[in-house]
């Protein structure tokens, strides 16, 4: 298919995702990018999708925020934070980068674990590069296998970055990197800290450089693909993530109930899922201490990326293996949700 006719494609895509969302009252994070139309093609203009893979806790979601340079992925040192592949956005002069973030690889155990499966293979489909990243600090094992499998699987270039190189000394970086090119021919390895924003011109120059022709694919102003209320649940997500330290494992779910919008206020009431009693308690804190600090933190950074006063109030309630029931698993994903919109 011709390059401009993907383009294209991929921009009515997004017409009728948020028109749809429109229609259900649902806010798009971004909307002056529902009235904006992409600019119109520039000779040598290059623009194209990336996805970013990798294991748990390798960094992609930290190198994506440092790339896009605003918040479109929350961050934990708890494994499988990223749930559903999210789209940031890089605009260049020259380019328009689209990455996408997705879950760490891992063997599915849960119906959770089988939509994140999903949404890793969703979030290649199609993509015109494959950046692999690892963490520089991890010996070789048999895990990274998954990630070298899946790059051997992808049809495009592949790119190695080697994450976390600010804590890991030289001689121990180069035979890392001999082990990983004996593995898979790699487009491009390129050493990177995302955390401390190193090697990441360089990253950017090369992503662009592989990337084929073609006009801008999303609005100039716009920064991500992901609603209002998706971001909102994800912030609320990482805060009890934050506070809650490792008492609470990452088997927490958030479901916002209701996202109500008028004037320059919006309304948020949000439900946390816990699958013990104890983490239900520990959630709560004594007299409400936890939860209520869950709440101004995540109401503090919403404001500020949602330019707006937010009242939010949380709830928390005990939903035994819901990471199990594939209905629950589904209503806390927005495509999935989106998709029953778009059959009804």
């Amino acid at each position: 298919m011709a390059r401009p006719a993907r383009g294209a494609a991929k921009s009515r895509a997004i017409a009728q995702l948020d028109e749809r969302l429109e229609e259900q009252g649902i806010a798009v994070a971004e909307p002056a990018a529902r009235v904006a139309a992409p600019p119109g093609p520039r000779e040598g203009f290059r623009s194209g999708f990336v996805a970013i893979v990798g294991l748990p806790n390798a960094g992609k979601s930290t190198l994506v925020n440092a790339l896009v340079g605003k918040k479109v992925a929350i961050v934990s040192a708890k494994p499988q934070t990223t749930r559903n592949r999210i789209v940031g956005i890089v605009h260049r002069p020259e380019a328009q980068v689209v990455l996408v973030d997705t879950p760490g690889l891992h063997r599915a155990a849960t119906a959770l674990d089988r939509q994140m499966a999903d949404e890793i293979e969703k979030g290649i489909e199609g993509v015109d590069l494959l950046a692999v990243i690892v963490d520089a600090t991890r010996e070789f094992g048999h895990e990274d296998q998954f990630a070298i499998e899946r790059a051997r699987r992808f049809s495009g270039p592949a790119f190695l970055l080697l994450n976390k190189i600010d804590l890991v000394e030289k001689p121990r970086l180069l035979p890392l990197i001999d082990r990983y090119r004996r593995e898979h021919e790699w487009a491009e390895v390129i050493p990177i800290s995302a955390l401390r924003r190193e090697g990441l011109d360089e990253l950017l120059r090369e992503l662009v450089r592989h990337l084929p022709e073609g006009p801008p694919l999303f609005p100039p102003d716009q920064f991500t693909d992901q609603p209002e209320r998706f971001l909102a649940a994800e912030l609320i997500r990482e805060k009890a993530l934050a506070l809650t330290h490792q008492e609470v494992p990452y088997s927490i779910g958030v479901a916002i109930d209701r996202f109500e919008e008028t004037g320059r206020l919006i309304r948020i009431y949000a439900t946390i899922l816990v699958e013990r009693e104890g983490q239900r308690g520990i959630l709560i804190g004594k007299g409400g201490a936890t939860i209520k600090k869950i709440g101004t933190q995540a109401r503090l950074e919403l404001e500020g990326l949602l330019g707006a006063r937010i009242y939010l109030e949380l709830f928390v309630k005990l939903q035994p293996g819901w990471r199990d029931n594939p209905s629950i698993v589904g209503e806390l994903d927005w495509r999935k949700q989106f998709e029953r919109m778009s059959e009804e």
